[in-house]
């Protein structure tokens, strides 16, 4: 793991990590990285993230002291019985919407919790869940509409707000032909991983958001979008899009890549 300090003044980073899955809890190399970055950041008052697993338009937010969502299949009993109950975000709900534009209405849902792609890596990151958490979804895969709504959002950053964007950098489940977490990547996801890294590290958001005609191992990386696209709204959120971030984690887990950013 290499990390540089990407913070100025008391400003919150925003963050697009791999959130894995149930397992990750019990995974000691991945899950002590992501304890690591957490512990490296300034406490946050508030915590929004954006999980690949609720695409719904319109935006929409959860609702604080709801149950979790498990939505997940053909795991050990235990993950189904793990809670994260963190303090009233109803604030901070309030803020989001107030940030939308009239052509991004905000739908304030009475009863989701907080998904998998969510309460998972947060469970390892702030394992105290003593930090309000708020998910948001994502309307949309457009790059630049999701970079929008990221830019809406950067304020709070001011605000002790921690932005994230769960997801995973490759994701080509329907190809993968071991479940084994230490499985060697497929060309198809090492080249993937390969391309965005070195996109990420020029800042160059125009060839990250092209994914679909230039980054090698399409379709097969991402069959379906929703766990790359949350990235656009942590790059949304950056001081600059532009200006290289942090590159924190990095390696594959279970053939995926769990390379994650830190932007400024």
């Amino acid at each position: 793991m290499t990390m540089t300090d990407t913070t100025t003044s008391d400003r919150m980073p925003a963050l697009y990590i791999g959130h894995g899955a149930p397992p990750l809890l019990d995974d000691p190399l991945w899950s002590s990285q992501l304890a690591a970055w957490a512990g490296d950041l300034p406490r946050p008052k508030a915590i929004l993230i954006v999980s690949a697993h609720w695409e719904s338009a319109p935006l929409s937010l959860t609702a604080s002291g709801a149950p979790l969502v498990y939505d997940f299949g053909g795991f050990a009993p235990k993950y189904y019985q793990m809670t994260y109950e963190t303090p009233d975000a109803s604030h901070l709900a309030a803020r989001v919407a107030a940030m939308m534009p009239r052509t991004e209405p905000v739908h304030q849902h009475t009863s989701r919790g907080l998904d998998h792609g969510a309460w998972v890596p947060l469970k390892i990151m702030y394992p105290g869940a003593d930090i309000p958490v708020l998910q948001m979804s994502m309307p949309t895969h457009d790059p630049g509409r999701l970079m929008e709504i990221g830019r809406r959002l950067k304020p709070l950053r001011d605000e002790g707000v921690l932005i994230i964007g769960s997801g995973f950098l490759t994701h080509g489940l329907p190809f993968l032909t071991s479940w084994q977490i230490d499985a060697d990547a497929p060309g198809w996801s090492t080249d993937f991983d390969a391309w965005a890294g070195e996109a990420m590290a020029r800042g160059d958001v125009d060839e990250l958001a092209s994914y679909r005609s230039k980054a090698p191992g399409m379709p097969y990386a991402h069959p379906t979008v929703e766990h790359y696209t949350p990235l656009f709204v942590t790059l949304g959120a950056a001081s600059d899009p532009t200006e290289p971030g942090a590159q924190v984690i990095d390696g594959f887990w279970m053939g995926l890549s769990k390379r994650s950013l830190q932007v400024a």
